[in-house]
């Protein structure tokens, strides 16, 4: 394509301090240029953007769920489970690095399933993952509870319930700026603990804590009791907690929409995600697997709240160090809350864009002067009430019931903006446009897309296997359901919304159809230039745009 026929970026309506919330068509744009309603503030700085990608969503599907996978499991399935998914997503946040620095609107991934897959299947991801957060934050605040009672257990937990839906109120009505603050701040402090964490394990490996009696360890326990445990179903068993323990990866791709300045902090945000994945998932837990055997019973029926069952406070007390498994509970209270607070924030955006869009009810695209979408906010909430659940005689098995609706969101979220990725490069080519005009591209080429996508039907296959066959149990449809509840709840939305269009469409968007023009941010005609003037050797691409 010539260059002289590249849009120049000026001339798309952008506002650095409101973005669009609709559908992104430039009537729209131009609406929320001049600040009315339905519109975003754009005040998410840089520092948010690199915090919420590189901590943002550490929580206690890392530090407590890791010590279910690794009874399950063993360290050796739980080190390749993650590193998998890990995998996996490495390749999924270059697709939506790429989609999102090109088209940094609302909604994000669904938008991008609504235009370059299918308008029903963008439909059903878009309320998969809304209620994904809905129904993980009471379970995230009743998490919260349960961890003071580490210090605390003669206080009633709805005291706690309270508490910490006020401070999560409290976030929620200073907006964006106050939900990046608190990220910023929280983030740094669970990645000093993990840090912190890696340098110990290590010390404690080597049999450097006096009051370790244990002495050199090494790699002891992957002999004995063994890497890998209940064999093949153990492996597969591990992908759901390690799902569980990277959700909330893609927010910083949500949060694109308010960003002060996508085209460079996003960028910046998608190539941390390689060393969270890295140094605070697979390194940590290459350390947990040394120091603390897989058949401690200690690790025996862990639920994702009970900080007593997790293998990083464990490892702690089996060192024999006073206090400091005090200090890492905080840590890991802390961690819950910032995942409450990202849920908070995962919901309601989305909620808000669908409406907009006219997937919801027409009250929830509402956005007040200082950017809130208030009755999102007031739903989200609502719904953190079923904390109280907490209460019940019955509690865990309804958490379990509430959370097999998020159980595989992840999967269909992750799975759809690889597909969306490599969808919109088949468009992109269709209308003769070049990869050149491209802000940023994805490190791994649309063969990470394929890559990524992959790996997520794998992980589905896996999940389903287990939930038939699970460990120790014969086949039972109340365990299955309980795995895998997620799947029918998806089919029900793209198949509802479907017929309500009366099928328009087709199965999916053919290639010249797809609109690649709305929302548009290409590079400006200079930056185009000089970018091919200057070309860059593979490896050195491939570094640059992976690590810098």
């Amino acid at each position: 394509m010539d260059p002289t026929k590249v849009e120049d970026d000026k001339s798309i309506p952008y506002n650095s301090e409101k973005v669009g919330a609709g559908s992104g068509s430039s009537e729209d744009a131009v609406d929320f240029e001049h600040g009315q309603t339905n519109a975003l503030a754009r005040k998410l700085q840089g520092r948010h953007m690199q915090m919420i990608a590189i901590g943002g969503s550490i929580g206690a599907g890392l530090f407590v769920g890791s010590g279910s996978a690794l009874q399950s499991g063993g360290p050796g399935s739980l080190l390749l489970a993650f590193m998998v998914i890990g995998g996996m997503l490495l390749c999924t946040m270059q697709a939506l690095g790429e989609l999102a620095v090109l088209y940094p609107v609302n909604g994000a991934f669904y938008q991008y399933s609504v235009r370059f897959i299918d308008e029903a299947w963008g439909f059903a991801m878009g309320w998969d993952y809304v209620i994904n957060w809905l129904v993980v934050l009471p379970f995230e605040i009743t998490a919260a509870g349960i961890t003071i009672e580490y210090w605390r257990d003669d206080i009633n937990i709805a005291v706690w319930v309270v508490v910490f839906l006020f401070l999560l109120s409290l976030i929620q009505i200073f907006g964006v700026r106050a939900y990046g603050e608190v990220e910023l701040v929280l983030g740094l402090i669970k990645i000093t603990a993990v840090v912190g964490f890696i340098i110990l394990g290590i010390i404690i490996d080597c049999g450097g804590v006096p009051t370790d009696n244990r002495g050199y360890i090494g790699a002891h326990y992957w002999h004995d009791p063994g890497a890998f445990r209940n064999g093949f179903k153990g492996f597969c068993t591990v992908f759901v907690t390690a799902a569980f323990a990277f959700a909330g990866t893609e927010l910083c791709g949500l949060a694109a929409a308010e960003a002060a300045d996508p085209r460079k902090s996003l960028p910046k945000a998608t190539r941390q995600v390689f060393w969270r994945i890295a140094l605070f998932y697979i390194l940590s837990l290459f350390i947990v697997g040394l120091i603390v055997r897989s058949d401690n019973e200690n690790l025996l029926g862990t639920s994702g709240a009970d900080t007593k069952a997790s293998p990083f406070v464990l490892a702690i007390q089996l060192a024999g160090i006073k206090g400091l498994p005090s200090v890492f509970n905080v840590v890991i209270t802390i961690s819950v809350l910032s995942v409450a607070n990202s849920c908070a924030y995962g919901s309601t955006r989305t909620m808000q864009a669908l409406s907009a869009q006219g997937m919801g009810p027409k009250f929830l695209q509402y956005i007040d002067s200082k950017g809130r979408p208030v009755w999102c906010i007031i739903i989200q909430l609502l719904f953190g009430l079923l904390a109280f659940i907490g209460e019940s005689g019955r509690s865990g098995e309804v958490f379990t019931w509430l959370l097999s609706l998020a159980g595989l969101s992840n999967f269909f979220v992750w799975g759809s903006i690889n597909l969306a990725h490599i969808r919109f490069r088949s468009g992109w080519k269709a209308h003769g446009r070049s990869l050149d005009e491209l802000p940023y591209r994805a490190a791994f080429g649309i063969i990470g897309s394929y890559i990524g996508l992959a790996l997520n039907w794998i992980a589905l296959i896996a999940t389903f296997y287990t939930s038939v066959f699970p460990i120790g149990a014969d086949p039972d449809a109340e365990t299955f359901f309980k795995n895998f509840l997620a799947a029918p709840i998806v089919l029900f939305l793209y198949v509802c919304w479907k017929a309500y269009i009366l099928g328009r469409g087709g199965l999916f968007i053919r290639s010249h159809q797809m609109d690649i023009q709305t929302g548009l941010r290409c590079l400006e005609l200079g930056e185009l230039a000089e970018k091919r003037q200057n070309p860059l050797t593979w490896p050195v691409k491939f570094v640059k745009e992976l690590f810098v």
